[in-house]
């Protein structure tokens, strides 16, 4: 299988490269509005948000940034298959301004947004991001009533549009089957509360990209695109910083186009394309090794029901049977903002 990733710098809120209903998932994480290392950036895009940061107008402010973020939500929502899903993980924000200290509530924000657009809300998961660091709480220590509550998680909202997709065709229905995941990895995957993602699958994440991107782990993306999507699908990031999401849809045979506004991210991501190849396939064996260990402790006697026939190890249920994970064979950059990838299963 060979798959295309397209790297668009381009502005995200007019996707004019892409048909409409073009795209199978929508995967990012955009600016969260009211976190001042990304007021530069909505200030660009609307002068009055700068005069409103300085006036300190914190309402006014939110709601203008956000009116950014709509912009792109309508594009997606345009281009995302009936059926499609779209996956956005975004952060609230705690922010002072006249000496008013309070909580902006992106995620819901964000989704409210998105239903009026026509998206229908799917249960949504915490990323639950704990820290012991001693300067973690806020306000006035251990006198009340000024203390405030620790922010130690993130939203990952999850959206349809429209109806449940369907795979009518027997050559869908095989890849929807070879596309499966392990029963183990649907258990965690599938929780409402993330709470085991960094560490997992982190040797791209260099120490400065969150700092500079906000970037998410791409172990975050990589479960996100196995679990919402088929291999050989689309998909989207609108917020590509510094390349997360290509990387995650070429561990998992995946085809992927991101947009990114700011050209200086442009090295970066395809210096993090020609690293990727091992990482991904080292992440690939891991599933099975994880998967072998697992079922060594379930069926410690050999009473499986079932087995999988491109592997011959044990499964769960009749459904991972005809599971294959991809191996990547290599990448190659064929034009500018263009990469094409092989997989072998």
């Amino acid at each position: 299988m060979r798959t295309k990733h397209h790297v668009i710098l381009d502005d995200a809120r007019s996707m004019t490269h892409l048909k409409d209903e073009s795209i199978d998932l929508m995967i990012t994480s955009p600016p969260y509005p009211m976190i001042q290392m990304w007021d530069e950036m909505f200030s660009k895009q609307n002068p009055e948000i700068a005069e409103t940061i300085k006036s300190e107008n914190g309402e006014k402010t939110f709601e203008l940034m956000h009116r950014e973020l709509d912009k792109v939500w309508k594009e997606v929502y345009r281009v995302i298959k009936v059926g499609g899903i779209a996956c956005i993980n975004i952060g609230d924000a705690t922010r002072s301004m006249k000496k008013k200290f309070q909580i902006y509530p992106n995620h819901a924000r964000i989704l409210n947004s998105c239903l009026n657009l026509g998206f229908h809300a799917l249960p949504e998961i915490l990323w639950v991001k704990e820290t012991n660091k001693p300067d973690k709480f806020m306000g006035s220590g251990m006198l009340p009533v000024g203390a405030y509550v620790t922010l130690e998680h993130e939203h990952i909202l999850i959206l349809r549009k429209n109806d449940k997709r369907e795979f009518k065709k027997p050559s869908e229905k095989e890849n929807r089957q070879k596309s499966a995941f392990f029963w183990e990895e649907r258990n965690v995957w599938f929780s409402d509360k993330w709470k085991d993602i960094n560490g997992v699958f982190q040797k791209l994440n260099h120490s400065k990209l969150r700092e500079r991107s906000a970037a998410y782990p791409i172990e975050l993306a990589f479960r996100l695109i196995n679990m919402f999507s088929v291999q050989g699908d689309t998909v989207l990031d609108p917020f590509l910083g510094t390349g997360t999401t290509t990387l995650a849809a070429l561990a998992s045979a995946r085809n992927s186009i991101g947009y990114e506004i700011d050209k200086n991210f442009k090295d970066l991501i395809e210096e993090r394309i020609k690293e990727i190849k091992d990482i991904a396939n080292e992440r690939n064996e891991q599933r099975i090794k994880a998967h072998l260990e697992f079922v060594k402790k379930k069926f410690p006697n050999g009473e499986e029901k079932y087995t999988n026939k491109t592997y011959g190890f044990p499964v769960v249920t009749s459904q991972e049977t005809n599971l294959a994970i991809p191996k990547l064979i290599e990448v190659v950059k064929t034009e500018d903002g263009l990469f094409e990838a092989e997989h072998h299963f």
